[in-house]
């Protein structure tokens, strides 16, 4: 039953063996995994994955060959493992009308938000359910998980639900993006074309074929001629949004970055999380303890460097104008701040927006950061990128 599955890592492009292969069959007869998807999900990446570039294939095969699986219900486990039913119940979600969801306000700005929290923190003396004052579950209190509010923190919640959390306070993993995605980045590399420029710098190590096809017929015997080898001597710095919203948002990503990655032979990746702030990071499993200085970065790549930001944009404003905004760090300085470095650092510069173009006008955010690029945001599709590259000249 798990032949598909092994066929379907291969057709992904994770490099597993049959050796590896017959180990994970003999880890599930022993019965390392019963019952327990998650269990069941790590025992068979720890086989198969032997490098981290290769996880994301591995997630997508996964989920090819084993859709369906996590909509097995809690009577159906215990039907089949005796184990109390409270260990699988999970704390019930409080449904809220349109017109409940209406009459909840927010507390009325940011400052007001953290100041109550910080209260509630120093008040509550246990745990709390329902409600809509105490940090809790199921409830319309600004601060908690599995509720509704407009504008609150979110503590102790596996995602996001209703998007509209102005802070996070769990620490959440995220994933790097595939730069060897190849499903439909032809066009894109395509689109990308427009911003090449060639420098012959190199030693004479390529064939010039039409030389040797005119010398040839001038001279009445094969004269074969050489030139210095062509590369792209376009510098690019990629800052990737991760994350989040941008969740929704990572095929299309992907495809941008294998396409670049094809493309410029000069090209600097970074993530962050919805705005820049003080830190970027290279691997997102590495993000809160492997996280190198923005100003380190923005001293190490010159104003030649092509800057190109990929991100939704969306966003509570409050992560853009004010410090200590930012969703899950408190941040000394503004958003803003740093994404006016970031285009006076390097001139040529674009944001790349994977929303619609004609949905920028509903969030504050998109508004915001789209009048400070002076409308230098182009949507991510085979237009905008052209039309970006063609700004970035």
């Amino acid at each position: 039953m798990f032949l598909p599955f092994f066929e379907g890592l291969r057709r992904h492009g994770v490099p597993v063996s049959v050796r590896e292969y017959l180990a994970f069959l003999e880890a599930m007869q022993a019965g390392l995994v019963t019952y327990d998807v998650d269990g069941f999900y790590y025992l068979a990446r720890a086989i198969m994955v032997k490098d981290e570039r290769h996880i994301d294939r591995f997630d997508r095969a996964f989920s090819e060959a084993f859709a369906g699986l996590q909509a097995l219900t809690a009577e159906q486990v215990l039907e089949a493992v005796d184990l109390p039913r409270e260990w699988l119940e999970k704390l019930a979600e409080k449904l809220l009308t349109p017109e409940e969801k209406a009459e909840i306000e927010a507390l009325g700005g940011f400052d007001k938000l953290m100041e109550t929290l910080r209260q509630r923190l120093a008040e509550q003396k246990g745990r709390h359910q329902g409600g809509s004052k105490w940090v809790g579950t199921a409830g319309t209190s600004p601060f908690g998980a599995y509720g509704y509010n407009p504008e609150g923190v979110r503590i102790g919640q596996e995602g996001s639900r209703h998007q509209r959390a102005v802070k996070v306070w769990d620490k959440r993993e995220f994933r790097d993006f595939d730069d060897q995605v190849e499903l439909g980045t032809r066009n894109i590399k395509v689109a990308l074309k427009r911003l090449r420029k060639w420098a012959r710098d190199g030693a004479h190590e390529e064939l010039d074929l039409p030389g040797t096809i005119r010398s040839t017929a001038e001279q009445g015997y094969l004269d074969v001629k050489t030139r210095p080898e062509r590369r792209n001597a376009v510098k690019v710095l990629l800052l990737l949004d991760v994350g989040g919203s941008m969740d929704a948002h990572v095929q299309a990503v992907e495809e941008l970055f294998s396409a670049a990655r094809a493309e410029f032979k000069h090209l600097e990746a970074y993530y962050f999380h919805n705005c820049l702030y003080e830190g970027l990071w290279r691997d997102n499993k590495r993000r809160w303890n492997a996280q190198i200085p923005t100003l380190d970065v923005l001293r190490t790549y010159g104003a030649d460097y092509k800057c190109v930001i990929v991100g939704d944009a969306s966003m509570s404003p409050y992560e853009i104008l004010h410090p200590g905004g930012a969703n899950e760090h408190w941040n000394p300085e503004a958003g803003q701040v740093w994404l006016k470095r970031a285009r006076e650092a390097w001139p040529a510069h674009v944001w790349l927006n994977p929303l619609p173009e004609r949905m920028w006008g509903y969030t504050q955010s998109v508004q915001i950061i789209r009048a400070q690029f002076e409308e230098r945001m182009y949507p991510l599709t085979l237009d905008g990128i052209t039309r970006a590259m063609k700004a970035l000249g």
